[in-house]
């Protein structure tokens, strides 16, 4: 199976800002979010990549991913909103191809590995189905992601049969349907924001879009349906991914990549300065 296509989508609300806004790399260089996903999903090895915007933004958007040529196509999301909607959009430019897909409000600070969307990718060639990044995340925190449930492969024990998706479960629910042998407790397989999709995903996401199924709609629906029908893998990550959108989520993001870089000393001696001189309890400075 080939994959030579991408697509980001960076449209939804209320976080359709975020691909814009500017952070610091590994390597120390000020980029936009948009240009480090694009590099990522580029170095994948795909050939061409089509990024989902808010009507009207094309251009802005552009703007913000300069250098990447001919190669990038803008499409704007008109219609009803929403994530699976987003991916729709993305119809006629994929066609009747697999395509490597990347969330536009996660940033993602690489592990020993690489590149995670290049082996995503290369394990959806090999198998020739659908494959989901993951990463162990506490049940404190999974209520703002899709959930994996299934058994690790005895040959390669980062990669997962899935048997089910649940979107933004409950510990509880987790508990009872996503419990995957070998991790820590209270640890779940949440998605990371990279993911390789099949044709036949897009029409099962078409379906549940269309409410032509009385499974759940959206993308963890069609995925769990996906799941329970045909062959479907998930990778575990040994790096991490940062969703910017929560609260802080920015500055957790910046402080990730720039303590994963060559700029790590700078920060961690500008960090102990910051801390010093903090107020404590009484409302005097440590330094007092």
């Amino acid at each position: 199976m080939k994959i030579s296509k991408g697509l980001i989508t960076a449209a939804g609300e209320p976080h359709r800002r975020i691909p814009l806004q500017t952070l610091v790399d590994s390597d120390g260089a000020t980029r936009t979010v948009l240009s480090m996903l694009l590099n990522e999903v580029f170095g994948s090895g795909v050939e061409q990549v089509c990024v989902i915007v808010p009507p009207g933004e094309e251009a802005v958007y552009a703007g913000a991913a300069e250098g990447f040529g001919d190669s990038l196509r803008f499409l704007p999301q008109e219609g009803p909103p929403g994530y699976a909607q987003a991916i729709l959009c993305g119809k006629e430019f994929l066609g009747r191809e697999p395509f490597v897909h990347l969330v536009g409000d996660h940033v993602y600070v690489r592990g020993a590995e690489g590149n995670l969307a290049q082996r995503v990718v290369n394990l959806a060639a090999e198998e020739g189905c659908c494959v989901s990044a993951v990463q162990p995340t506490h049940e404190s925190s999974i209520g703002r992601f899709g959930v994996i449930g299934g058994r690790r492969r005895p040959d390669r024990h980062s990669v997962y049969e899935v048997d089910s998706v649940v979107e933004k479960p409950t510990p509880t629910v987790a508990e009872e349907r996503l419990a995957v042998s070998g991790l820590r407790a209270g640890y779940y397989l949440a998605f990371f924001g990279i993911h390789v999709f099949t044709p036949e995903f897009l029409e099962t996401l078409e379906r549940h879009a269309a409410g032509e199924t009385e499974a759940a709609a959206g993308v963890s629906g069609a995925l769990d349906e996906v799941a329970r029908q045909s062959r479907y893998l998930a990778v575990q990550s040994d790096g991490r991914r940062y969703d910017l959108g929560p609260k802080y989520g920015l500055l957790r993001s910046q402080l990730a990549l720039t303590l994963s870089g060559r700029d790590r000393e700078e920060l961690l001696a500008g960090l102990v300065e910051l801390l010093s001189a903090h107020p404590d309890a009484g409302g005097r400075s440590h330094g007092e």
